[in-house]
């Protein structure tokens, strides 16, 4: 399916990629008489281009900054087209992590026509919060900690109160905290909340409101829940996961992520820290079997 753009509000766009499954993103473009802000990329050369069309459809003025709310590369693997006339920010972490992981996504999809694509990192990073004066707005970048991964930004407009939080809060499709921390993304939905936002544009899927942000807690509460059961009954993650009854949850798209969840829930019940480094390889593999074959990307 085609991505669309929508108007939040005056000069707020969230360009979304339906269905918004695997490697669909979504992005924001904040736009000004000084030229524009970029909140994320895409996964493809083609999709990029979309992106870059749309940007250009609603103004004619520079790219001013691209951000990158982590460091997968469907967030991020766009940037090259962006970063002749843009500033690329994002967390220290992810800066690390794009550095580190390259192009190896598209490993995971070795089907899909990605297309010429390049790593294009930040130029500037941070540690714990950043200002942007951009597109004639103020722009919050902020960090609070492991949650999707470990170096997530979220964008807040406090004066919009539009928050783009990555790939913190999904919309429509199944949470993924692998790479990072079930109890982390949870304390960061709280924090997220405290912010009292009026619209979010999540990292996948329909732009909502504040309910995203329970939507989202509510599936992490039940994959907690279940993986302690998990542990005490001496299941493997995904034995528990063929067994388990998804329930409400059923209707969210990838749901062989819970596999790759409860991989990370355990680690974290057995004490594991937030974010501590597991076997994504491996994981995948598991959601892979889960899933009776690879899931679809439609990148």
């Amino acid at each position: 399916m085609l991505p669309k753009t929508e108007e939040i509000i005056e000069g707020v766009h969230a360009h979304v990629q339906p269905d918004g499954g695997w490697c669909l993103n979504n992005s924001g473009i904040l736009t000004g008489s000084s030229g524009t802000v970029l909140i994320d990329t895409a996964a493809t050369e083609r999709r990029s281009r979309m992106l870059h069309e749309n940007v250009r459809a609603l103004s004619s003025g520079p790219v001013e900054f691209v951000v990158n709310t982590h460091s997968h590369g469907d967030h991020t693997f766009g940037n090259y087209l962006f970063a002749g006339e843009a500033t690329v920010i994002a967390h220290e972490m992810a800066a690390a992590e794009m550095a580190e992981h390259g192009l190896a996504l598209q490993g995971l999809w070795p089907a899909v026509e990605w297309g010429h694509i390049e790593v294009s990192r930040p130029r500037i990073t941070f540690s714990d919060r950043m200002s942007l004066e951009g597109a004639g707005m103020r722009i919050q970048l902020l960090h609070f900690g492991p949650g999707h991964t470990v170096g997530d930004c979220v964008v807040w407009l406090p004066d919009q109160r539009v928050l783009f939080p990555g790939d913190l809060v999904f919309s429509g499709a199944t949470p993924f905290v692998l790479m990072g921390s079930v109890s982390g993304t949870l304390r960061r939905l709280d924090q997220l909340r405290r912010l009292e936002p009026l619209h979010i544009v999540p990292g996948h899927g329909p732009v909502g409101g504040p309910e995203l942000l329970d939507a989202n807690a509510d599936y992490l509460r039940w994959v907690r829940g279940l993986a302690r059961a998990g542990v005490a009954d001496g299941l493997a993650p995904l034995e528990l996961a063929r067994s388990a009854d998804l329930g409400v949850f059923a209707r969210l798209l990838d749901s062989e992520r819970l596999v790759g969840n409860l991989i990370r829930a355990y680690a974290e019940e057995s004490g594991a820290a937030p974010a501590a480094p597991l076997d994504v390889q491996s994981a995948f593999a598991e959601m892979v079997s889960f899933n009776g074959g690879h899931p679809h990307c439609a990148a």
